[in-house]
């Protein structure tokens, strides 16, 4: 074994755009001719204020067969309310670091102290594949670095000998038996351990199917390396759709449905202006752009890229908790400011944004399907699901035990229902019908541009039987008055003053001419 000290210099530093990287002192390997294995260990010390991602090259020289990472950190205690180390991991092979991610060997964030990657196999999160001569890079991405600095110890194993014979990954179909137009139930944002999540993706199909879902859609963090492990989890009573959710510095979004094998990179910040090249990646893919948890609490989470490349956003992340009201309330700010401009769009990228949600589920106890997208869909396909999400003919719910339908209906019996358009005249009389089974004790809100207009409830509770949370509301207004109207399902507030807990909502039906 080898070992080198190399504190990582200032001097070192390098500007791509408006973000730093760094490049450190690496390792050279250079195999006799009948060595089976060589190890090389480095250590360094990042210091607070360090690049998001440094770089240390590692020559690997012809006739490799694995290669193989660990790493530690020292996690010195710190002062409250002051992050403390972490130290995010991948590895980039002979193609390059450079953006876009061509020479991208997988990547598996904090979740994993060690990886290996070799022909036929690699660590779930990374890419199986040869191990070719040339200079490899381990990335190192320092999420946070305590005031006094990050000590990294980083180990790398080449063993040697013939390749073993490259697996051909197989993909789930693109569709599932469905039932023609209908309601289908999705969850997009999912973790299995190909990222940070403690599940495999057979237990994720169990629970998908448990929670009565006709879709899923894979989202690892910053790596495809997890799209080949789900056909067998895949069926005709389950469509599984491919994707990734790419976590930056500012904020994370949702690839979902990219065409298999499609990665996208996440190395760049705001204010480095590539976030369209990566958004417009996403839709050459065939997928959807969906920025997800947008005021999420946690360090780097928060979205900063604005909404002008969004398909869709996520509104509802997980267990209903107050930085999902305050998504709600921005996502509805923002149809208000499309309904003072006539709503002259469509939905989707450059027009009004449909909300989704969905339950980032990644471990026991977190529950798959809490909450789901309900989809209005011509079939259960890829192309029909996106299509009914990137036109917001959908509403978000619960549990599959919670189902409502919610029209507007004009004086000649005009119809519009969720995501669409009523085309009236601004004086037409509107009737808006809500009506919702499975929400025992919840209250019914409708809004509209102008508020909360209507309050009801609550909703039959448990002990009325078989019309336990059933009812239905209806409520008359024009065009002039609403420029939309939407609806919500909340729990009991737990406290004074403050909202219950969405139980459902759903996207707005517009009334009136563009």
């Amino acid at each position: 074994m080898c070992e080198d000290a190399h504190p990582v210099a200032r001097r070192a530093l390098f500007l791509t755009g408006a973000a730093a990287v760094l490049t450190s002192g690496g390792m050279t390997f250079a195999a006799a001719a009948d060595q089976k294995q060589e190890t090389h260990t480095l250590r360094g010390t990042l210091p607070p204020g360090a690049p998001d991602f440094v770089y240390v090259p590692v020559e690997v020289p012809a006739g490799v067969r694995e290669l193989r990472v660990s790493y530690a950190y020292e996690r010195p205690a710190v002062p409250a309310g002051t992050p403390g180390n972490a130290l995010d991991i991948g590895v980039f092979d002979e193609h390059g670091t450079d953006l876009g991610g061509k020479g991208f060997r997988g990547w598996s964030g904090g979740a994993r102290g060690e990886f290996f990657v070799r022909a036929d196999e690699a660590t779930p999160g990374y890419v199986a594949g040869p191990v070719r001569e040339g200079t490899w890079h381990i990335a190192l991405g320092p999420y946070t670095v305590a005031p006094q600095g990050l000590a990294y110890e980083l180990t790398v194993t080449l063993t040697y000998g013939e390749p073993g014979r490259a697996v051909r990954p197989s993909y789930p179909p693109s569709r599932a038996r469905g039932r023609g137009r209908a309601w289908y139930r999705g969850d997009c944002h999912l973790h299995s351990w190909y990222s940070d999540g403690r599940r495999t993706p057979a237990e994720i199909g169990a629970l998908a199917r448990a929670a009565g879902l006709d879709f899923v859609n894979t989202s690892e963090h910053n790596t495809h390396a997890g799209h080949g492990a789900w056909a067998d989890v895949a069926g005709d009573d389950l469509l599984v759709m491919l994707g990734e959710e790419i976590t930056t510095r500012n904020g994370h979004v949702l690839a979902l449905g990219t065409a298999p094998g499609t990665f996208v990179d996440w190395r760049y910040r705001a204010r480095d202006n590539r976030f369209g090249r990566f958004a417009r990646q996403i839709r050459r893919a065939g997928g959807l752009v969906v920025p997800a948890h947008p005021h999420a609490t946690c360090i780097g989470c928060g979205w900063k890229f604005g909404f002008g490349e969004a398909d869709a956003v996520e509104v509802w992340n997980g267990p209903y908790t107050p930085d999902d009201e305050v998504a709600l309330a921005e996502w509805d700010a923002m149809l208000v400011a499309g309904a003072r401009n006539a709503m002259g769009a469509g939905p989707g990228a450059g027009g009004w944004l449909p909300a989704m949600g969905n339950s980032d589920a990644h471990r026991d106890p977190d529950v798959v399907g809490l909450p789901q997208t309900v989809v209005l869909a011509d079939d259960l396909t890829r192309e029909a699901i996106q299509e009914a999400i990137r036109a917001g003919r959908s509403y978000v719910a619960e549990s599959s035990r919670l189902s409502l339908s919610f029209t507007a209906t004009g004086g000649k019996g005009e119809h519009a229902g969720i995501g669409e358009r009523l085309n009236v005249a601004a004086d037409t009389p509107v009737t808006i019908r809500l009506s919702v089974t499975g929400a025992p004790g919840c209250t019914v809100h409708l809004v509209t541009d102008g508020g909360l207009v209507f309050t009801g409830g609550p909703l039959p509770d448990a002990g009325a039987g078989a019309g336990a949370g059933t009812g239905v509301v209806e409520w008359q207004t024009t065009a002039s008055y609403a420029a939309y109207v939407r609806a919500e399902i909340r729990h009991a507030p737990t406290a004074p003053s403050l909202p219950g807990a969405l139980a459902a909502f759903t996207n707005p039906v517009f009334l009136g001419t563009r």
